[in-house]
């Protein structure tokens, strides 16, 4: 299919636990030795700690090696790609251009002599609008919310179906997806994500955002409009 697929797996908590499988005791205690040792009775599991069987051993270094003719090819044609070379190592190596340093720079000289009245979020939209054109990496995103978080810069075409080299999503209301696709994004590197929407619906990206921080991923959230009035 071309179309995006969802793996539901119906797991059981502490499988292979003949005392706890299913229970809460499985989710939040330690099996113990004696469990520990049931369990692998009944899972037919017979190597000491620490040792993995030869035949698991085979397995996994031929799933390995699978894709190793493939690699080779595809190393030999980067290697002829030149400026796209480049480019693509500096984008996952995480290197800014040094134009986006100017940019920012020249924003802040611009800033400093006009002193504008500005809005946090209109000043967030100038400082986007100066690195976007700068920063191909710079992958933005609104929960429905893109006329009021003031995130999509001019140069940033929407990605839309038969449409993918825009550098801006819709993610419509759906906070929690967009943060969790922020972190997916970033692990596959080359990929700078911002996601955008009221303080308040925070709450829904909260589990992406424990993962974010536990990871140390450069995602990137903006969260306008702090108000219990708003949402």
């Amino acid at each position: 299919s071309d179309k995006p697929t969802l793996i539901a797996c119906r797991t059981t908590i502490g499988f292979g636990s003949p005392n706890r499988a299913g229970t809460a005791k499985a989710h939040g205690e330690p099996l113990g030795p004696d469990e520990a040792k049931a369990a692998k009775a009944q899972l037919g599991w017979t190597a000491a700690p620490f040792e993995i069987p030869g035949d698991l051993a085979t397995a996994w270094r031929a799933a390995g090696a699978r894709g190793a003719d493939a690699r080779k090819a595809w190393t030999a044609r980067f290697a002829e790609a030149g400026e796209r070379k480049a480019e693509f190592e500096r984008r996952l190596a995480g290197k800014l251009k040094p134009e986006v340093a100017a940019a920012i720079a020249a924003l802040k000289d611009k800033h400093a002599a006009e002193k504008p009245a500005l809005a946090t979020r209109k000043a967030s939209e100038a400082a986007i609008e100066a690195i976007v054109p700068h920063a191909p990496e710079l992958l933005l995103g609104s929960a429905d919310l893109t006329p009021s978080n003031n995130v999509k810069a001019k140069a940033a075409a929407s990605i839309a179906p038969g449409s993918y080299g825009g550098r801006y999503i819709h993610y419509g209301i759906r906070e929690h997806g967009m943060a969790a696709a922020m972190n997916g994004l970033v692990l596959h590197g080359g990929i700078i994500p911002g996601g955008a929407t009221f303080l308040v619906f925070s709450d829904y990206c909260r589990p992406s955002i424990r993962l974010a921080a536990l990871m140390g991923v450069q995602a990137i959230y903006v969260f306008t409009h702090d108000s219990i009035g708003l949402g």
